[in-house]
């Protein structure tokens, strides 16, 4: 895709072009997450349909498309589980999301996920950068190149960040 992407057609071709990658991520929530509402395609295509709805969703680029579904994924999960936690306190459910760089990812608590989302909003006021790092690696498994271009910083800065990050929301996440 090229720069300056504009109109539907436009969100359409990237959605198809970035599907896969989308959908893999997904995977990756489910198989943790088995009791989960929400099947990988599911999620994928509910996060399309927030997208989609949206007004003025813009992608510039292909990377940007995908932190862009990357937040309307998360926004997609977290609905999921407040409105399942609604309908049934505790549960014991897991997610998954990982707090490190590897592919291999840890398996957290609903409780903690929703905790997690509610400490990036905080990190987003203090530290919009560190926020959509966190955001783009957490739910759009951008790794760490990817996170460089896309924010126009340095890997090194990246890495910095995440480290600074990374701690703030363990600490915000265990205060909550």
């Amino acid at each position: 895709m090229t720069d300056g992407l504009t109109g539907q057609a436009d969100l359409d071709a990237l959605f198809a072009a970035t599907y896969e990658e989308l959908r893999r991520l997904a995977v990756l929530v489910k198989r943790a997450h088995k009791n989960a509402t929400l099947s990988p395609t599911a999620l994928v295509h509910e996060a399309w349909i927030k997208l989609s709805a949206s007004d003025g969703v813009n992608a510039v680029s292909r990377l940007h498309f995908k932190r862009i579904a990357a937040r309307a994924m998360r926004q997609v999960l977290i609905d999921d589980i407040r409105r399942r936690k609604a309908g049934k306190r505790g549960g014991g459910n897991d997610v998954l999301v990982t707090m490190s760089l590897s592919p291999e990812p840890a398996i957290v608590a609903e409780d903690e996920l929703i905790a997690l989302d509610d400490s990036l909003d905080k990190l987003a006021k203090m530290n919009p950068r560190q926020a959509a790092m966190v955001e783009g690696r957490f739910f759009g498994g951008l790794d760490i190149p990817e996170i460089a271009e896309l924010l126009g910083i340095s890997e090194a800065t990246v890495l910095r960040d995440w480290r600074a990050a990374k701690a703030w929301l363990a600490q915000e996440v265990r205060r909550s």
